[in-house]
């Protein structure tokens, strides 16, 4: 599995993986390569059943730049880089977001200094995000470089942070703190730096815990319900209900709860 990795760190231990965004020279900066090597461990997870939590995190002092600008202005004129940097979009960074958004196990963002551009749309594709005191996220896609915001940007924020705060903050580029994002309900939580990883764990491992199979139904119900009605969600909800209470682990969950005890799921 590691032998073959080289912009990326990928270790496991027990029921919790680690992929380290591993280019510190160059911040974490999301080159074609790196994002390979990023859905390729996505898809080894969906195939197995070891690990049960990922968490994911920078090298160095940033967990990431964003793009590799340096590589985009290699591509030639400014026709050429357009035109390269679509295609890679398409094949490579937007089903990179696609995959981590439909991940069946849940992926905890450890956010160690800076997050920018589409290396803040990478972490805000987790499912939790948790960031040291020293972390902040930037959006300069408007004000430093003309552009819009990508990999999902201008879907998330503004479901996190309503439409007018998440406009202000991408028209305006302004960094803004682990803190503020905490505050403002961007993240789930901001520790201190020195604590960061140990809080990681320590969620990856409580959400390894359930079942397996809950977390993609939670995604996909939520998915579900910005499309839905209420009242198509209710039926919706019910209708996974009926499959979901037949299964083994709500048995097993029942059991526990009757015998006072701490349910073990397979």
């Amino acid at each position: 599995m590691t032998e073959s990795l080289h912009f990326i760190r990928y270790q496991a231990a027990g029921t919790v993986g680690v992929l380290t965004l591993n280019l510190p020279d160059k911040l974490n900066g999301l080159t074609g390569p790196m994002q390979a090597e990023i859905r390729h461990i996505l898809a080894h997870l969906k195939d197995q059943q070891q690990v049960r939590a990922l968490i994911v995190t920078g090298a160095g002092r940033a967990f990431s730049a964003g793009a590799d600008l340096a590589d985009i202005l290699a591509k030639g004129d400014g026709r050429s880089q357009a035109e390269e940097t679509y295609r890679a979009m398409i094949e490579q960074s937007n089903p990179l977001i696609l995959e981590l958004r439909a991940s069946p196990i849940p992926i905890v963002a450890a956010v160690n200094g800076i997050a920018a551009g589409a290396g803040a749309s990478l972490a805000l594709a987790a499912d939790i995000v948790v960031a040291g005191k020293s972390a902040g996220f930037l959006m300069p896609f408007i004000p430093r470089l003309g552009i819009v915001p990508d990999l999902g940007m201008t879907w998330m924020l503004p479901r996190m942070l309503g439409e007018a705060r998440a406009l202000a903050l991408l028209l305006l580029g302004e960094r803004i703190s682990a803190e503020q994002a905490a505050a403002w309900g961007m993240i789930w939580s901001c520790v201190e730096d020195a604590d960061l990883m140990t809080v990681a764990h320590e969620l990856a491992t409580r959400l390894g815990a359930a079942p397996r199979h809950a977390t993609a139904e939670l995604k996909a119900s939520l998915r579900n319900a910005q499309d839905h009605t209420l009242e198509e969600q209710l039926r919706y909800e019910a209708d996974r209900q009926r499959q979901l209470i037949a299964r083994d682990e709500f048995q097993e969950g029942i059991a526990a709860f009757m015998a006072k005890r701490v349910p073990v799921f397979p």
